[in-house]
């Protein structure tokens, strides 16, 4: 047996020992299930510890601003009656200036607890700076692994900024090609370490964002006298998402409907070396967010505590030229410049604002900061030397990988609607592969994480696929 497989051979043994001990078997079930409420109450803090830590380390507690000028072009838009006003949740006050800091501070925070000396997180995005902020606050080393370039050694602007980021705040930083090497150095790296797995999809993540929901629900209810009606989120792995509801729930606002928003990148696919440089953002765009949507357990831990589809009402997608639009928009008329990542929900909240009556209240429930390789002009120009076309005009004409079409005026924004039952039954698929009965538990799992309890949705998909249910 060579090095590589005898490593991965005790992956299991690895996991176990870097997360401090959390055994995911114990939460499996025969056949198809596990426990999911079991695995996200392994976590030994509830909403309020997790908020006392947050704010010791600089987290949560972030402003909810009011768009006035932004919902003034929105009213002037809609009809009489009509232009939702949108609210805005400024998460690049926190530290490391992202909503990701949210999700690090917990798990670096039972990393320092457990007496582990560092900690190790896989992501080329907002959180890997998220992870290495707090560690550097609780005097732990951190390791960040990143998939950077193409196989040309080309980097994208976004992610070499947020790899400069990683190491400002002192971590240490193992920049790689795109490919499938990046689990295997991060399981070698937590073998040979044996430093806490700061997973972006450990239960302890997951718990980490739902302060996020939480602050959400509490502030609009103070201020308005209501709970949101919507709040739009960035979507990509699907943390955000369950995170922001969980909290939402836990605030009181159970029927505010968590509306997912990616940016369109069809037809691209994220582990090509030729597609990787060819996308103007490095999160919150479909080559992830679908993905995850239909299979979760793609992921560095053997389950994901991320669960998108039960917490999701809807799904849009916008193009990468009203991102960029948007973004303009929001440091010109709002003073606030700051990243693509929350630009991307409010892309979609402008449209659906006006489509909504005045008295509903939207929230765009993150921002992110901001810097030289985020700023668009660096991704535009970056854009242009991989041969994407640049042109103003329609934004309906968006070709991902191809042509970025930038709207000129407001009242081009748009949002397209993505098939949630399409989505649930990819989901399925993946779930009964090469399976032809299922349990009984196993019907409730599957309706469970598909958010149809109150429906035959599942059972009509077992029956039109011949699935048999016993027990």
């Amino acid at each position: 047996m060579g090095k590589v497989e005898e490593l991965f051979k005790r992956s299991s043994e690895i996991m176990k020992k870097s997360l401090a001990g959390l055994d995911y078997d114990k939460f499996e079930i025969k056949n198809i299930s596990f426990d999911y409420d079991a695995l996200l109450n392994s976590v030994p803090y509830d909403i309020y510890e997790i908020s006392k830590i947050q704010k010791e380390f600089k987290v949560g507690g972030t402003p909810l601003y009011e768009l006035k000028n932004i919902n003034k072009i929105v009213k002037k838009l809609s009809k009489p009656g009509y232009g939702a006003k949108i609210l805005l949740k400024d998460e690049a006050n926190n530290a490391s200036g992202s909503f990701k800091a949210r999700r690090a501070s917990l798990s670096v925070f039972h990393a320092k607890k457990m007496g582990f000396k560092g900690v190790v997180a896989e992501t080329s995005g907002n959180y890997g700076a998220a992870v290495a902020s707090q560690a550097a606050q609780m005097n732990l080393k951190a390791i960040i692994v990143q998939e950077v370039f193409d196989s040309k050694w080309i980097g994208q602007p976004e992610i070499l900024e947020k790899g400069r980021a990683c190491e400002a705040y002192g971590a240490e930083v193992w920049q790689m090609t795109v490919g499938p090497e990046l689990f295997y150095m991060t399981l070698l790296i937590l073998n040979e370490t044996g430093y806490f797995n700061a997973s972006l999809y450990t239960p302890y993540a997951i718990k980490g964002i739902e302060t996020l929901g939480y602050e959400i629900a509490l502030e609009v209810k103070e201020r308005y006298g209501k709970y949101p009606d919507y709040v739009l989120v960035t979507h990509a792995g699907g943390g955000n998402v369950t995170g922001t509801k969980r909290g939402l729930i836990l605030g009181g606002a159970k029927d505010t409907k968590v509306i997912g928003v990616s940016v369109d990148l069809r037809g691209l696919h994220m582990a090509s070396d030729r597609d990787f440089n060819r996308k103007s953002f490095t999160t919150g765009h479909t080559g992830f967010g679908v993905p995850f949507m239909v299979k979760p357990d793609r992921t560095d831990v053997p389950r994901n505590a991320a669960r998108p589809l039960r917490y999701i009402d809807d799904y849009l997608i916008v193009s990468q030229g009203e991102v960029f639009y948007t973004t303009i928009l929001l440091a010109q008329i709002e003073g606030l410049e700051r990243g693509p990542a929350g630009n991307t929900s409010l892309a979609a909240a402008i449209p659906l604002a006006r489509e909504l009556p005045e008295d509903k209240i939207i929230v765009v429930q993150e921002t992110e900061y901001t810097g030289a390789g985020k700023h668009p002009f660096a991704q535009l120009t970056f854009a242009k030397k991989m041969g994407i076309e640049i042109v103003k005009g329609n934004p309906e004409q968006n070709v991902p990988g191809k042509k970025i079409v930038i709207p000129e005026d407001v009242s081009e924004l748009r949002y397209e609607k993505v098939d949630l039952e399409e989505i649930k039954k990819s989901y399925l698929k993946n779930a009964l592969k090469d399976i032809n009965e299922i349990t009984k538990e196993d019907l409730k799992f599957l309706k469970e994480e598909i958010n149809e309890k109150d429906s035959d949705f599942v059972e009509r998909y077992l029956y039109e696929k011949g699935v048999k249910i016993y027990g």
